[in-house]
């Protein structure tokens, strides 16, 4: 078989490997969910939170030594561990009960996650330089994993648990997953080639080198918004949806594919962009339409009531009559609503249905309360009707999951720019650097749900974690720009001087 055979093949099969372990490593978002939903366990939102990201945790610590020793042995052998390792952790969390087993299951099954930084390794020492950003971005399209478990795990579910009549039957969740596993890892070895491993290779201090560069760390930083957001999200979303709408899990599985699912394909078109136009110039938009996106995903479901414009006495008296329409007071007649404000109300469409209907704006209703009783004795300009003015904001869920789903593109997008930034900055480090990166962005995934559950429990309010998911996007904006105008002025300052100096008036 040809080298150029064997990439391929080598392409193919880690991809469909990481793709399976990514579909382990989301598969708490909805177990999770499930066990809380259905009252098996009853969780606090932050250990709710503590549990989607446990298996995070692992994962992101495991990615480094993954890539060290995926540079020094080989991806064949590393991924194959990974994914033997993952199957029988996945054993241990099908016979744990209560939170502390699941919590040290998922830290178990979270060695999948170290997948990614053995996949990146092993699959770019395939591939020249000019095409890694393309290939590490078809790599990078196993994320699609998450929407994989996002829409099969709640079925399977059901199915197991015969639609809930045995709750029990989630045990067998996990277990169809390891089997699943074992069974990739087999195709995987059969289907991928060893390389030699270097004889004088570098040592472990050449190999832990570029963590001393500032670079690495910004790369990490927006690994951790593009990726660790993206993990974070595709197992929040799932309970998002089933609390805020209050739809059932299967269905929340499936929009929440709707998100996970580009975010994961588009990421070979990110890094394929990236090779041709700059992963600086992806970067820039990528960035820029996460904090447009995240921004407008602010304003929660609400309906607010606001003191209003109310009536008063014209004169002292006695309240004869108090009904829905009217007050007599001795001979005066007070309107609670005329017909200029009812054609108002109509007008802007402010009466709703049970259905509600599609409502694209907030929208605001005006009513009357009487604030007096026949038979009370009122002064001259004592309220004698309370206004109030509700505003209701539907945050209808289609818009709601269109923009998620424009945000998810966007992550793929900015996903495979970092790897072209990786393997462009540290050609012969891709394992080491692309596992610090790749860890620092699934912290991303473990901090993120922890930190959403206790802003939650805090607030109240579920779109708290757009808001943290907008202020790193814009500290990410911020400091790439200040970076690039630094180099700039540092390798051009010719070129800058005359783009700042300001036109001279003749």
């Amino acid at each position: 078989m040809s080298d150029r055979a064997k990439a391929i093949s080598v392409l193919a099969a880690s991809t469909a490997a990481f793709a399976v372990c990514f579909a382990v490593w989301m598969i708490y978002g909805v177990l999770v969910t499930y066990l809380v939903d259905r009252q098996i366990y009853e969780f606090t939102r932050a250990q709710q939170g503590w549990l989607i990201g446990v298996p995070v945790l692992s994962g992101s610590v495991l990615r480094l030594p993954a890539g060290m020793l995926t540079d020094r042995f080989g991806g064949r052998y590393t991924m194959t561990a990974i994914m033997l390792a993952a199957a029988l952790a996945l054993y241990g969390v099908s016979v744990a009960d209560g939170f502390w087993q699941l919590f040290f299951g998922g830290l178990g099954l979270g060695v999948a996650g170290a997948s990614f930084a053995a996949g990146v390794a092993y699959t770019s020492a395939w591939f020249p330089p000019n095409r890694q950003g393309t290939v590490l971005g078809i790599f990078g399209t196993g994320n699609a994993g998450a929407a994989l478990t996002a829409l099969l795990a709640p079925r399977l579910l059901q199915e197991f648990t015969h639609r809930g009549a045995e709750p029990n039957g989630w045990r067998m969740l996990p277990r169809a997953y390891a089997l699943a596993l074992v069974a990739v890892a087999v195709v995987f070895w059969l289907a991928t080639f060893s390389r030699k491993a270097v004889a004088a290779g570098p040592t472990l201090r050449q190999r832990l080198a570029p963590l001393a560069s500032v670079r690495v760390w910004r790369f990490g930083l927006y690994y951790f918004l593009l990726f660790g957001g993206f993990v974070a999200l595709s197992q929040w979303l799932i309970p998002y949806y089933v609390n805020v709408y209050a739809m059932s899990l299967v269905s929340a599985g499936a929009l929440t594919s709707v998100f996970s699912l580009p975010a994961g394909l588009f990421r070979a078109l990110g890094g394929w962009l990236s090779d041709r136009i700059g992963a600086r110039a992806v970067m820039y938009a990528v960035l820029a339409s996460c904090l447009v996106i995240l921004s407008l995903l602010f304003p929660p479901r609400l309906e607010l009531d606001a003191p209003g414009q109310g009536l008063t006495a014209l004169r002292a008296g006695v309240v004869e009559k108090v009904s829905e329409h009217e007050i007599v007071v001795g001979q005066d007649r007070y309107v609670l609503q005329d017909e200029h404000e009812g054609a108002a109300e109509v007008r802007f469409g402010i009466h709703r249905d049970a259905t509600e209907g599609f409502l694209l704006l907030p929208t605001a209703s005006f009513r009357r309360i009487p604030a007096v009783a026949p038979g009370d004795t009122v002064v001259r300009g004592q309220l004698l009707v309370r206004g109030v003015t509700r505003v209701y904001f539907q945050a209808n869920r289609w818009i709601f999951t269109g923009l998620v789903m424009l945000l998810g593109v966007a992550m793929g997008f900015g996903g495979g720019a970092v790897l072209k930034h990786v393997s462009t900055y540290f050609p012969g480090q891709v394992g080491t650097v692309g596992g610090v990166v790749g860890m620092l962005g699934a912290l991303g995934g473990l901090v993120c749900p922890i930190a959403f559950g206790y802003m939650l429990d805090a607030t109240g309010i579920w779109t708290t974690c757009w808001m943290l998911l907008a202020v790193i996007a814009f500290v990410c904006l911020v400091w790439m720009h200040m970076v690039i105008r630094r180099m700039m002025v540092t390798s051009v300052p010719s070129l800058m001087r005359q783009v700042e100096q300001p036109v001279q008036s003749s």
